[in-house]
């Protein structure tokens, strides 16, 4: 009997934390890419809410958005039958395999995490060991499906290359087990810097919701975001430094129409930044419009979502299964 010669689709693994609806940032940055990798990839995507007890969260809010959350994703196109669609929490293998792993991560190297720093700074009345081991959890996350590929920000490249370390020393300890994975550049990922405060990241947690866009935002509050976004008062419509507020209004229409900053500057040659701004208010509104209507029909079929989380987290656990009794083989422990 023959064997089949078509190769092993590379896997990709990504993850979001279910910490309230998505901005454009995340749409834009992150979430967007992820459906076109599908067809491609074998892609295993997850609502990483471990992750999220972090920092303080009310019970009832998580689950009400860990299930927002998968719902949105699948708003986004992402497909529970092509994809790995999953709830974290659901799959018990992620937190076993971090206790082998911390085991095998030097303190040192958590304490030099910049995310731990930054965060510890945000909320130094509880700087909990959950935030400091949360990068032993990632490389659990990702290790533990035999990860090729993580799409990856600026602000994670530092996790990954945690988790290559910790899965090189594994290997190094007890031979080939993990796969090494390497970071993976998107041909699209825009940084989307706050509306407001165009030097600074574009986030959820701003204080003035001017700066932010929900990808659930109603047409008209996307539309008055964005004639109220901060920009200079040169009026020209062009790509330099200097122009932090229309250098973000850019990347943001050429992510969603796919043209490039040249042939932005030309379409709006002369127009000035009002006829600019309401462009890329409704392109925005235009690109979120399908997403929030997939939202609210999903957000109504609660049966749905419960199949589709259920039969995620069954496959999740089978992914796993044979990389965790691997590596509790390895370090020593008697099996079942």
């Amino acid at each position: 009997m023959e064997q089949s010669t078509t190769p092993r689709k590379k896997v990709i693994f990504s993850g979001i934390q279910p910490t309230g609806v998505f901005t454009l940032g995340n749409y834009l940055g992150a979430v967007k890419n992820w459906g076109p990798l599908q067809d491609e990839y074998d892609c295993t995507y997850s609502v990483v809410d471990l992750h999220a007890i972090t920092v303080k969260q009310d019970p009832a809010k998580l689950r009400r958005q860990t299930l927002d959350c998968y719902a949105l994703l699948i708003a986004c196109g992402i497909d529970p039958q092509k994809s790995l669609l999953f709830i974290q929490s659901h799959n018990p293998a992620h937190s076993q395999l971090a206790w082998v792993l911390s085991c095998f991560t030097q303190f040192g190297d958590l304490g030099r995490m910049t995310q731990f720093k930054e965060k510890s700074q945000k909320h130094p009345d509880d700087i909990n060991a959950g935030l400091f081991t949360y990068p032993v959890l990632m490389a659990a996350d990702i290790l533990a499906y035999g990860t090729d590929l993580v799409p990856v920000g600026q602000d994670q490249k530092q996790h990954l290359e945690l988790a290559r370390g910790i899965a090189n020393r594994f290997n190094g300890r007890f031979g080939e087990t993990f796969v090494v994975p390497e970071p993976y550049i998107p041909k699209t990922a825009a940084k989307i810097m706050s509306l407001t405060e165009p030097e600074k990241k574009m986030s959820k947690s701003d204080p003035n919701p001017n700066g932010f866009i929900s990808i659930l935002d109603e047409p008209d509050v996307i539309l008055r975001k964005f004639k109220k976004a901060v920009t200079d008062s040169e009026g020209v419509v062009c790509r330099r430094e200097g122009k932090a507020g229309i250098n973000n209004l850019m990347s943001i229409y050429s992510a969603i129409t796919g043209k490039d900053f040249d042939e932005i500057e030309r379409e709006f040659a002369g127009k000035g930044y009002g006829a600019f701004k309401m462009a890329v208010g409704e392109t925005v509104s235009d690109e979120l419009a399908p997403i929030r209507e997939a939202f609210a029909r999903l957000s109504k079929d609660r049966e749905y979502l419960e199949e589709c989380y259920t039969k995620g987290a069954e496959k999740a656990c089978r992914a796993t299964a044979k990389m965790l009794r691997k590596v509790y083989k390895k370090v020593g422990f008697i099996g079942l």
